[in-house]
């Protein structure tokens, strides 16, 4: 028969073999992908499939793979969505105050060094505000304030709402936002003989920690939502304050959470 048709022999009895699709694997992608509330890109994926609770449950693919899986499921990372950063119209800090951190982010001791800034957030029509404070040595929100206003109340609720000694913060580092500068502030800091720092007039790069934490709000927390209410607001921010201490992992802490980090 093969010889009257002309065709090769191996043509005639080619069985036609069905793609095998891992589901074991895809699930899973799809299931870390969910848990990092749809923030990890690949290379966080990478860390987490190789990191399953179970020994036996570990997956050990290349980012090309997951990639693939990704964009099969249209699993699009919050990350690769270009954000519209709002005007800043706040007013400067001259103060002569010297910048002691000197971009000396990494290797600190816990509480050595204590960064803050502010952002911003929709809250039914109009602006809300957040004030985080991290610690340098395990990127921890050790402390944070949800308000109306951006000024010197919402850091002084900040730093009310840290849990450990005060007395133990040996540096305050922040930029020139004029809500920084404050007698209420200078108390807090004299009260407890913590030294102040400030970033160069217009040199975001020395408070670069910070203003990384404020492009990871915009993205993982409020990116494209509204709440309705400050308290709706201030729920949800204690919700993501503990996911990222405690679930998000973090590249510059060697893929582990602040928690894992220790301090």
């Amino acid at each position: 028969m093969c010889k009257f048709l002309k065709v090769p022999r191996s043509t005639f009895y080619y069985q036609h073999k069905p793609k095998v699709i891992d589901t074991i694997f895809e699930n899973a992608v799809i299931e870390e992908f969910r848990k990092s509330r749809n923030n990890y890109g690949t290379r966080k994926l990478k860390v987490m499939l190789a990191r399953k609770s179970k020994a036996h449950e570990a997956i050990h693919a290349s980012r090309r793979r997951i990639g693939k899986a990704m964009a099969k499921y249209e699993l699009v990372s919050n990350y690769t969505i270009k954000l519209n950063k709002k005007g800043n119209n706040e007013k400067v800090n001259n103060d002569t105050t010297a910048n002691i951190v000197n971009r000396e982010f990494n290797n600190r001791a816990p509480l050595e060094v204590v960064v803050g800034d502010l952002s911003y957030v929709r809250v039914a029509s109009q602006w809300g505000y957040l004030c985080p404070l991290l610690d340098l040595h395990n990127r921890k929100i050790i402390g944070s304030a949800v308000g109306k206003r951006r000024d010197a109340s919402l850091v002084q609720a900040a730093f009310y709402s840290i849990q450990s000694d005060l007395r133990k913060i040996k540096v305050f580092h922040t930029d020139r936002g004029s809500e920084f500068k404050n007698a209420v502030i200078e108390q807090i800091l004299g009260t407890f003989k913590i030294d102040r720092s400030l970033s160069a007039k217009g040199t975001p790069a020395d408070n670069a920690v910070a203003e990384a934490m404020f492009r990871v709000i915009k993205t993982e927390f409020a990116f494209e939502r509204e709440f309705v209410s400050f308290d709706e607001l201030e729920l949800y921010w204690f919700d993501y304050v503990n996911w990222y201490n405690n679930v998000r992992i973090h590249g510059s802490l060697g893929y582990r959470t602040p928690a894992e980090f220790g301090g």
